[in-house]
């Protein structure tokens, strides 16, 4: 049976990254490969039971641009020499480690390969410097998560083909009773959600302001990054609305368990949350980062996150309405980003390329 190797700097849980990668595991194991993974680490909760291989120095460094720092290329080599097909997740993409990045690309001259980009440098001000990334070469495929990144870069002079993101669309159903008295809430307490990592670009000044005006509790289940810790302690200090700092026992009781998901990014390269809401028939309040309108074009309503007057009238409104507003979503979603359509698309590509089992 052909390997297929997923390579990153981590894999963990609740990442987007890596909840993506596990999706086009799963995709590639359906096609007949036997899929392994190489990275710098694992966080804790990762529970994949395909084999996992450590290199030390592939992982997210301190200081991505610091010379010297990074992996032993051989060691590198070595762990992806066995596969007949490797995907790159974001690795030689976002400048996190720019000799890692080096090693990859060196590694896979001339071999069959899919560089599948989440972020770019020049969409993030602090690796807009970096130029050298993301490498090219003939033997490759190059692969976006949305068009607007496909487009920049065809004007760099790199082909690539997008493939939306892909979810699971009869998602297990959660706890909504179990989880809201685990968090001290009744029945009748509203709840918003904002299922994310805290740093910068998720805005959660944003989601405080929103569940304020909802009279909601602020609930915030990831945690800090990216040195985002004294700010956001600083926010929580002052949030004018009781807030929740819980990690959630699962995806889908997190779902379950909000009366409104906030996702009022500022930069996001796809954003996973309003979709798993939509699956999970749940209203999302959605901030104006670009790629959502190229999402929205598919067909959601999503409310934007200022818009907190019109959500609280929906939320009060007749639950016959909001039933059929949510099923209205949850189809688009089914239609448009299901696993099914996204595992078609890459099967496609390996198949225009000559590299299906």
């Amino acid at each position: 049976m052909p390997r297929c190797t997923i390579t990153s700097f981590r894999f963990g849980p609740t990442d987007g990254v890596s909840v993506v990668a596990r999706m086009w595991a799963d995709a590639l194991a359906g096609m007949g490969f036997d899929v392994d993974w190489v990275a710098g680490g694992v966080e804790p909760g990762w529970d994949d039971p395909r084999p996992v291989s450590l290199v030390p120095g592939l992982g997210i460094e301190a200081d991505p641009d610091a010379d010297g720092a990074g992996p032993d290329p051989d060691r590198v080599a070595e762990a992806l020499t066995d596969a007949d097909l490797v995907v790159v997740e974001n690795l030689c993409t976002i400048p996190l480690n720019l000799p890692a990045a080096r090693a990859v690309a060196d590694a896979l001259r001339g071999r069959p390969a899919i560089l599948h980009h989440h972020d770019p440098p020049w969409q993030r001000e602090r690796f807009a410097h970096v130029a050298e990334l993301p490498p090219d070469d003939p033997a490759w495929r190059h692969v976006t998560i949305n068009d607007l990144t496909r487009r920049q870069m065809a004007d760099r002079g790199i082909v690539a083909t997008t493939i939306h993101n892909g979810f699971r669309t009869d998602p297990p159903a959660g706890d909504r009773s179990r989880t809201r008295a685990a968090l001290g809430l009744g029945d009748d307490d509203r709840l918003v959600v904002h299922p994310v990592r805290a740093i910068p670009r998720k805005a959660v000044d944003r989601g405080i302001a929103l569940a304020e005006v909802l009279d909601a509790t602020y609930w915030l289940p990831g945690p800090a990054e990216d040195g985002y810790g004294p700010e956001l302690a600083r926010l929580l200090a002052v949030a004018r609305c009781p807030v929740v700092r819980h990690r959630a026992p699962s995806r889908a009781d997190l779902y379950a368990a909000a009366d409104l998901v906030a996702f009022p990014s500022t930069w996001e390269g796809f954003g996973n949350p309003p979709i798993e809401a939509a699956l999970a028939l749940r209203p999302v309040a959605v901030g104006p980062y670009p790629v959502a309108d190229e999402l929205r074009a598919l067909g959601f309503r999503w409310f934007d996150a200022d818009e907190a007057e019109a959500i609280a009238g929906w939320l009060d409104s007749n639950a016959d309405e909001r039933e059929r507003w949510l099923a209205e979503e949850r189809r688009v979603a089914v239609e448009h980003l299901s696993f099914e359509r996204m595992a078609s698309r890459l099967e496609s590509l390996l198949d225009e390329a000559g590299w299906l089992p």
